[in-house]
Formats: structure tokens, C-alpha cells, sequence
């Protein structure tokens, strides 16, 4: 990795964490540095539409005749999404070609490696890989989360194992569109009331935390009656 791309993800790291420590210590349910906390359901209250999912949204599945979408609010180095994984997984496979599924970047401050994460999984979208780069980052987060350095070079090194355009990968991943582009999932999920990560919306209503795959089946399901 080049040393200008080094500096350039570092950039990134201190614009999209630094507003996450300005967001945290003006939420009185977000530790200042930045743990997961408890989400807590919206009382029935659905989230407006055109803030959930964006015409640039990151869609994981999407089909034409889907008529439920579920929308994560993620960091790809928070353990908890980490657990969520498989349910969301689980319930990909089980109602393919029956919902969308909506990917949102929202990189939680005190995590070293979740904004360059959601860079590179932007930029491997661009490139049409964004499920590969999004389950490798789950699948390998033992190797590389909770590290106090930067480890943007591991993420370069899953760009080559995908076969992706390296020059255009870095170049796209040390961006300040990609940049704006986290942000911009970010900030949607602030206007939201995200407080911690996974937060899940399934048609506009918050889940519990942590759903498990019972309740995520039930909502959907309820959502494919209607």
C-alpha cells in the first residue's frame, strides 16, 4: 500500500470517527468511547423511507418482486455484528427472491479499523464485489479487529484474493468521494437515532437488539401478509 493511500485512509479514520466521538458525547445513551450500546425499538414509529435506503444504498439483495426490506446499520469491527452475521445470513437464504436486503456503513468511534473497513468494502462494491468483501470481513474480523494500528493493508490483501482492479481499488478506497460516501450512511443513521450497531429496520420498524432469526422471521413474514 502506497504511502499517500496511507495517509489519505488515515484521513478518513479521523473525519468519519471524529464526528462519531462528536455524535456520542452529545447522545446521553452512548458511552464517549463509543461501546456498543443497547438500541432500543422505535414504540411502532417507521423510520422514513428515503432515509433508510438511498438511491446509492448498498443492496446485498434486491429483487424486483421483493416486497419487505430489511436495512443494517453496520461496523464491520463491532463483535456484535459480528454475531448478527449468520442470522442475517440465515434469513438471506431462506427468503431469497422474497426481500431486499440493505447494507449501511455506520463506523462506531473507538473502533481503529471500521472506517478504512467500510472504505474498502465501498470501494470492492464498485467493483461489483460487495457481498465477497463484506462476508470476508466478517469471516476474518478475529485477525484483524480491535487492533490499535491501522490494517489497511489486510484489506488491500483481500482486494487480490477477490481479483479485483488493484489500482482502482486503492484508489477508489482512499477517496474523499468513499469518504463522503461513509459519511453519508452515517449521517442518515444519526438523523435516524442510531445510537450502537447492528441496528436493523425491517419495512421502516426497529428491531430489538440483536434479533434472532424468530423475531427477524416474524416481522418479514408479517411484512409478506400485508
Amino acid at each position: 500500500m502506497s504511502k499517500n493511500l496511507a495517509i489519505t485512509l488515515g484521513l478518513i479514520l479521523v473525519a468519519v470517527v471524529g464526528l462519531g466521538l462528536l455524535v456520542g458525547l452529545n447522545e446521553p445513551d452512548q458511552s464517549p468511547d463509543g461501546s456498543e450500546q443497547a438500541n432500543t425499538p422505535e414504540g411502532g414509529t417507521t423510520a422514513p423511507e428515503e432515509t433508510l435506503v438511498r438511491e446509492d444504498s448498498r443492496f446485498l439483495d434486491q429483487h424486483d418482486d421483493a416486497s419487505v426490506t430489511v436495512v443494517e446499520f453496520l461496523d464491520f469491527e463491532c463483535e456484535a455484528c459480528r454475531a448478527q452475521y449468520p442470522v442475517i445470513e440465515r434469513i438471506r437464504e431462506e427468503y431469497e427472491g422474497q426481500i431486499d436486503v440493505v447494507v449501511r456503513y455506520f463506523p462506531m468511534p473507538g473502533h481503529t479499523n471500521s472506517a478504512p473497513a467500510a472504505a474498502a468494502v465501498e470501494a470492492a462494491a464498485q467493483q461489483g464485489a460487495l457481498e465477497e468483501m463484506y462476508q470476508r470481513m466478517f469471516e476474518t474480523q478475529a485477525e484483524w479487529g480491535e487492533s490499535q494500528e491501522d490494517r489497511s493493508d489486510v484489506f488491500v490483501g483481500f482486494a487480490e484474493d477477490l481479483g479485483l482492479d488493484m489500482d482502482e481499488f486503492t484508489e477508489t478506497m482512499g477517496s474523499e468521494e468513499t469518504l463522503e460516501r461513509v459519511q453519508a450512511d452515517f449521517d442518515d443513521g444519526v438523523e435516524l437515532g442510531v445510537q450502537g450497531t447492528p441496528t436493523i429496520y425491517v419495512d421502516g420498524q426497529q428491531t430489538t437488539t440483536m434479533p434472532d432469526y424468530e423475531e427477524l422471521s416474524s416481522m418479514i413474514d408479517q411484512g409478506l401478509e400485508e
